[in-house]
């Protein structure tokens, strides 16, 4: 019997200080069909970028819109900061499971303001446990208009941190010493 195996799609991008113009040409070039928020305060110096224009100006372009923040956010209101205890929580999962819905039914992007994945939550946190998961495809929109893919990002931190190959560690090893270093910076 055939096993048909579905694969989904998510993405992530960081506004920083792009215009909207900018903004919105990247959502369509890679057919957004919602912008899942996970700042933790939706709010920025850019007036586009704040929750209610944001959903405002994305649900005028057909675009939903849901914010995400409380369960997803870098900085929360409550519950751990460490990342690895807060994948652990019943609100990341319950976040989780609301990502994986949407994108069974059209491509999600989320969205922080840091403009490289590697200095955002989003990639330490949500993108990399989400590339954990069976049949789920992750890739962050660079603003240079390109898709990077998580292992290609996973590779740029591991040069970063100046963790490249050799023949005492395993990759697995490296690389989870990569994302350790990386949170304790960003944390």
């Amino acid at each position: 019997m055939a096993r048909f195996i579905i694969v989904i799609n998510v993405l992530s991008l960081g506004h920083s200080n792009i215009g909207w113009d900018e903004f919105s040409y990247a959502l369509d070039q890679f057919d957004v069909g919602c912008v899942i928020d996970v700042r933790s305060s939706p709010r920025s110096r850019w007036a586009h970028f704040c929750k209610p224009q944001l959903r405002v100006r994305l649900n005028r372009g057909g675009i939903a819109y849901i914010h995400l923040g409380d369960a997803l956010g870098g900085v929360p209101v409550s519950g751990p900061t460490d990342y690895a205890a807060r994948r652990g929580t019943a609100a990341f999962t319950t976040a989780i499971e609301t990502v994986l819905g949407i994108a069974a039914r059209c491509t999600p992007a989320l969205l922080c303001a840091e403009r490289d994945p590697l200095q955002c939550h989003r990639f330490s946190l949500i993108a990399r446990h989400l590339h954990g998961l069976p049949d789920v495809r992750v890739a962050h929109i660079r603003h240079d208009g390109t898709l990077e893919s998580h292992e290609e990002a996973e590779a740029r931190l591991m040069t970063l941190h100046k963790l490249t190959a050799d023949l005492l560690t395993q990759h697995d090893e490296r690389l989870e010493e990569a994302y350790a270093r990386q949170e304790r910076k960003l944390g």
